[in-house]
């Protein structure tokens, strides 16, 4: 039998390759078809598309794709489309220095710098003890700082001792029915109740006592008693 280099042009025959590829690249016939083996068929398929993500999630009324670091934080809803919000507003926004759509906007001077709407500071602190005949007792400072409406004054301080604080309680129970009035800090009756370690106990939980009634909303506008505790130099509780 003759060898395949005898007869190059025999048919059923390939000719070794002169390069580096062991394969041969034999011209196609003419009436080979041009397009290719894997062109789209002629019938829509519903797993295959021409088109864009884009064009499609605008379609669907969906978002362009956002890369995580460009995607708003805290859980805020995705921003809408190009197409669906419009371009061009989107674009003004850019050229006007402004943030453009989607991304996070920055506090401004006035925000920063402007009081809150609702502020309460209530503060317990310098107990004096005084004499009175026979008897001693303790008095506490109360400063009030607010600029809630349903306090009279911004700011005041008064003096309050630990029975105001008492007969104060009770009159809050007797006006707010729905209300769970907090307790008192408990008595102490030995003779170490005008020691300092003592003081300081008490003086924290007078103060803990007011910040939770005087910050309470129902409180705030339905009581009688509560402004007038923290901001009346001359309360009494006979007048309640």
């Amino acid at each position: 039998m003759s060898s395949d280099a005898e007869h190059p042009n025999a048919p059923g025959l390939i000719a070794p390759s002169t390069g580096h590829s062991p394969f041969v690249r034999v011209a196609l016939p003419t009436n080979f078809p041009t397009t290719s083996l894997f062109a789209q068929s002629t019938s829509a398929s519903p797993y295959v598309t021409d088109q864009p993500r884009s064009a499609l999630n605008s379609s669907f009324g969906g978002a362009d794709y956002l890369p995580p670091s460009a995607r708003p934080r805290g859980g805020d809803a995705p921003a809408p489309s190009a197409a669906a919000a419009g371009g061009a507003g989107n674009a003004g926004q850019k050229a006007a220095g402004g943030p453009a759509q989607g991304e996070p906007r920055g506090q401004t001077l006035e925000e920063m710098y402007s009081a809150p709407e609702n502020t309460l500071e209530i503060e317990v602190r310098d107990p004096r003890t005084q004499e009175f005949g026979r008897k001693m007792y303790t008095d506490y400072e109360i400063v009030c700082r607010t600029n809630i409406p349903a306090f009279r004054v911004r700011y005041s301080s008064v003096r309050r001792r630990y029975s105001d604080f008492e007969a104060f309680r009770d009159i809050l129970e007797r006006e707010s029915q729905r209300v769970n009035i907090p307790p008192l800090p408990g008595k102490v009756f030995s003779g170490s109740r005008f020691s300092d370690e003592v003081i300081e106990q008490r003086r924290e939980g007078l103060e803990r006592f007011l910040q939770i009634v005087a910050g309470h909303p129902l409180l705030q506008t339905g009581s009688k008693v509560l402004c007038a505790f923290l901001q009346d130099p001359s309360w009494s509780a006979a007048n309640y």
